[in-house]
């Protein structure tokens, strides 16, 4: 199995109509013999949306991961010292929370997660998912594509005549974006082509 033995903590954050992409890759990972842990925003775990209640989207989170999820910075905070996870994973990543990234705010348990995994030198992997990923973004987008130890899902423009601006991962790219962070190198290329009626932000 192409993952045997590795721990992955797998990030979530508040682009509710990629969640459905996401879970997948994450049933994907633990296959692949990955031990998967989930760590959540504060908009995954208390709202509600017509794409699903967040009591039923942790739910499956937990059938798939079989593990408690991390939701609060004290939850998350011995990820840094315990040294918890080969790589972290953020899919998806909002424009909210890749803005904070860049500018090193922590105020979720995910945001401290990421900041635990590189206080070890170790990969963070960035599944973006945003409406401003090519507006006032993406100065954010820049100066994480250049970081130390931060690599990205390839991405594209989802909808690039009605929002122009708007960026979303391919997620089912994602097994092999965590075996190339692993590597230390970034799958490429990072930044893929238009392709119609795929992934939708609403």
């Amino acid at each position: 199995m192409k993952l045997e033995g590795v721990k992955i903590g797998i990030a979530l954050t508040g682009s509710h109509c990629t969640l459905d992409k996401v879970l997948p890759q994450i049933k994907q990972m633990a296959l692949e013999g990955a031990k998967v842990a989930a760590i959540i925003s504060p908009a995954v775990n208390n709202t509600d949306t017509r794409f699903g209640e967040s009591t039923i989207w942790k739910k499956k989170i937990v059938q798939l991961t079989g593990e408690k999820i991390l939701n609060t910075i004290l939850g998350a905070e011995p990820i840094g010292p315990k040294s918890l996870f080969d790589i972290v994973v953020i899919a998806p990543c909002t424009g909210n929370t890749m803005a904070k990234l860049a500018n090193a705010i922590t105020d979720t348990a995910v945001l401290m997660a990421a900041k635990a995994q590189l206080r070890n030198k170790k990969p963070l992997l960035l599944g973006i998912s945003t409406n401003d990923a090519l507006g006032i973004n993406a100065k954010n987008l820049a100066i994480l594509l250049n970081a130390k130890n931060i690599f990205f899902i390839p991405f594209r423009q989802d909808s690039p005549y009605q929002k122009p601006n708007s960026v979303v991962a391919a997620m089912d790219l994602m097994l092999p974006a965590v075996e190339a962070a692993l590597e230390n190198r970034q799958l490429q290329p990072v930044l893929l082509g238009y392709e119609e009626n795929d992934f939708k932000i609403s």
